[in-house]
């Protein structure tokens, strides 16, 4: 095995519980100190070797038992310290108080052997912590192999996320009701180890400011600008060469500049959500993360046909608080809690007021290049363009249409050498045929409203005067013409209920290049076909999910 080394930096820097006993309860600390719960027999049933790598697992320790007992928690590597960490959230916009790891036991934090680079590797589903309230700290499979899926995934689309190192099976069956009508089912057990820089969220701090312990909250803010934001401190700090972090005392200047830039890193990662059709489903502060990553893979789900409406989440149904249009606005309002909780510590709030406000701006800046860039435009400027996407977002929602075939449909048009407005309208239509889910049932109006909206985007594309290869070529590189679709996850995960992971391995490959079209990956770019359109696991999922 590669000379992998592991540190616990978080808890020798932070205050850590005093207890060591599992029993749920009120946790005045940033951690408490707990192993994972042994399992009956463990077997490994995927690893990315991309993520092994990151972290600076050799192939050898990989394949080896010991790797297999380490990530169900059955043993541990020299130097790991397992812990579950203490925070708190808003929930469906209520603060619900503390929360913490319920199901998640950090192993320690991995130093690649040759780089340096530091990891934080977490297992889900790896048994009780002193946070699981009257939960039992396990994982099914069916969430397991979503989280391990979709983790990379995104991180294969351009998406800021957590990774997923390995998948593993515990051999024992864990009670579900996964639908919360009273009917519990065995179901099988998993573990899933996930892999960050670090895990800290936005309920990391606010369980701290909530409880009024300030010293507690202000070593957390220092810990996190020190080691994960350091060029806030300065060139020097940042770059090594003088001062260390820990000699540069940390300003309220230090902290706003830190809000800011996590508002810059949401609304990156929030854009890039937009952008790939990606709804996360329960965007609890507890659930935001402090570096901007995609964090917490539970009650998501991915555009089948467009809808700003979608939610995945079966208990947010009603209020539809986390639909995917509205994920820009809940981000906003998931800053606004983190900024309100350190406000505490800083003489003056307005500058944080001000680093706060700057989240629409970049969110706004960031959306309108993406959707140039999604549309094959060099930009998107003035009330014309403006015109242009509320048309498009009027036109998609108009029909049933399926959001990923139809970007990937629409670099099929030909713009170049035609004149706009003479164009044959089947012509003009006929590389988008695919991305409609019942073409059949367009009235005249529909046909009308698309055939303009089509020529008004063929004109400007004349505008730019970008010839269609180029423009091809760009759009397909954001467009992407595979995603973990609802469906196609859930087929793997029968398949794999059934002792068959061929669904599992199969979409491992499919999700590494989610940008380039193969041939013999035909049927995972299919619509979402109608017996999917109820099916749980398809259309609706729970927080158990």
């Amino acid at each position: 095995m590669a000379s992998v080394t592991f540190d616990d930096r978080f808890m020798r820097e932070l205050p850590g519980d005093a207890l060591s006993e599992r029993r749920p309860r009120q946790v005045r600390a940033c951690y408490s100190p707990v192993e994972p719960t042994e399992v009956a027999a463990p077997e490994v049933v995927a690893v990315w070797p991309e993520v092994a790598e990151l972290v600076g697992f050799d192939e050898d320790f990989v394949q080896s038992e010991r790797f297999a007992q380490v990530m169900a928690g059955n043993a541990l590597l020299d130097g790991m310290r397992p812990y579950a960490a203490c925070y708190g959230g808003h929930q469906f916009g209520n603060w619900a108080g503390q929360l913490g790891d319920g199901r998640a036991i950090t192993l320690g934090e991995a130093l690649h052997p040759e780089t340096g680079a530091r990891h934080e590797l977490q297992l889900k589903g790896a048994g009780m912590t002193p946070y699981s309230r009257m939960a039992d700290g396990r994982a099914v499979l069916r969430s397991s192999i979503r989280e391990f899926l979709c983790s990379e995934a995104m991180f294969h689309l351009g998406v800021p996320t957590t990774r997923a190192l390995s998948l593993v099976l515990t051999g024992e069956q864990v009670m579900r009701d996964k639908l919360y009508d009273g009917r519990p089912a065995p179901e099988p057990g998993a573990v899933v180890c996930r892999v960050a820089p670090s895990f800290l969220r936005f309920g990391s701090y606010e369980i701290h400011a909530a409880r009024k312990d300030l010293d507690i909250l202000r070593g957390l803010v220092e810990h996190t600008i020190r080691h994960y934001f350091p060029h806030l401190l300065g060139e020097d700090v940042a770059s090594g060469s003088s001062a260390a972090a820990s000699d540069v005392p940390v300003s309220d200047a230090h902290i706003v500049a830190w809000v800011r830039e996590v508002a810059e890193r949401t609304a990156s990662m929030v854009v890039g959500w937009m952008r790939v059709g990606f709804v996360h489903g329960v965007m609890n502060t507890d659930n935001m993360s402090i570096l901007g990553l995609t964090i917490d893979y539970g009650p998501y789900g991915w555009l089948d046909n467009f809808d700003p409406g979608f939610t995945p989440n079966t208990t947010d149904r009603g209020q539809r608080r986390y639909r995917y249009g509205y994920q820009p606005d809940v981000a906003y309002w998931n800053l606004y809690k983190l900024t309100n909780a350190v406000a505490a510590l800083v003489e003056d709030a307005t500058p944080l007021q001000e680093a706060l406000d700057h989240f629409p701006a970049v969110y706004s800046e960031l959306q309108l290049d993406m959707m140039a860039e999604k549309l094959g435009l060099a930009s998107l400027e003035g009330s014309r363009d403006e015109a242009l996407v509320e048309g498009l977002m009027a036109m998609l929602a108009r029909v049933e249409t399926d959001y990923i075939l139809f970007y990937r449909g629409l670099a099929e048009v030909r713009c170049e050498g035609v004149e706009a407005d003479a164009v044959d309208a089947e012509v003009l239509r006929a590389p988008l045929m695919e991305a409609y889910y019942s073409p059949d049932s367009h009235n005249d109006e529909d046909w009308e409203a698309i055939d303009a909206w089509l020529r008004a985007y063929v004109a400007r594309v004349q505008k730019d005067g970008t010839r269609d290869e180029a423009r091809r070529e760009a759009m397909n590189a954001v467009n992407p013409i595979y995603v973990l679709r609802n469906y196609l996850a859930q087929e793997a995960i029968d398949q794999a209920e059934a002792g068959d992971f061929s669904g599992v391995y199969s979409l491992m490959e499919v999700l590494r290049a989610p940008y380039e079209e193969r041939s013999e990956w035909g049927r995972f770019a299919k619509k979402r076909p109608d017996w999917a359109r109820d099916k749980f696991g398809c259309s609706m999922l729970s927080c158990s999910s």
